[in-house]
């Protein structure tokens, strides 16, 4: 199976501070890998560096083996990147219609409405908000126009950062059904960040885990064992 993402020796941080440090990485086509580790070790830095959001200090990252480290944000969309971060940040002055269509404009294209249909499937409560202005739907409903957005553009690799973050056990449970159904049935890559190992146990096909900004432990996901779990993620 080819690689969709690879990510060989990424250093990377904010100015001056280095927070990730020789991270190599691959997300497999048609595989759902979960990226684990305790709170402040550098996930959400390796997922806006892999979207070009920060740059590189030395590394490379790839997409079927082509060498985008120099390639800005919006490019990397329209290769097929579609990036859900932590806090969602929707456009709370757009209504869910337009938030929603921005998705199919990041990728370089225009709304589709068999698409769109499709997500409502997915997502039926959007399909009834779609006037409302997206700065007043709760948590939960922010969390679905996230994801549905980021649909939107067709993505070959879609990655979330932290989606269940905040929201009630039965959108938990739909996220994992939305992103296991795609992955199963149109074979989407997912670059999963995830603090609930029961989540991502039941998503992932593989796993990477940092600490202190370095992989410490990787592999497929039914080699995520207690003694892994006790030695890089639980909090002493």
């Amino acid at each position: 199976m080819s690689a969709l993402l690879q990510t060989e020796g990424l250093t990377s941080g904010y100015g001056s501070t280095t927070v990730l440090r020789d991270v190599s990485l691959t997300v497999r086509t048609g595989e759902v890998t979960c990226l684990l580790g305790r709170n402040g070790v550098g996930k959400s830095t390796l997922l806006k560096t892999v979207m070009g959001l920060l740059p590189l200090q030395s590394g490379r990252v790839l997409t079927d083996e082509v060498d985008l480290s120099g390639v800005p944000p919006y490019r990397r969309a329209r290769t097929g990147f579609a990036y859900v971060p932590q806090g969602r940040e929707i456009l709370p002055q757009l209504t869910v219609e337009e938030n929603i269509h921005l998705g199919a404009f990041a990728a370089g294209g225009e709304p589709d409405d068999e698409l769109e249909n499709e997500l409502f499937i997915y997502f039926p409560d959007l399909k009834r908000m779609l006037r409302r202005r997206g700065g007043n739907l709760s948590g939960g409903q922010q969390q679905q126009l996230a994801i549905a957005r980021a649909l939107m553009g067709r993505p070959k690799l879609l990655i979330l950062d932290e989606p269940t973050e905040g929201i009630q056990p039965n959108l938990v449970t739909l996220i994992r059904g939305v992103v296991t159904d795609l992955n199963r049935k149109h074979g989407l890559s997912v670059l999963l960040v995830e603090q609930k190992i029961g989540f991502a146990r039941e998503i992932g096909h593989a796993y990477t885990i940092l600490d202190r900004g370095q992989v410490v432990a990787q592999g497929r996901m039914e080699t995520l064992d207690e003694a892994v779990i006790r030695a890089h993620l639980e909090v002493s």
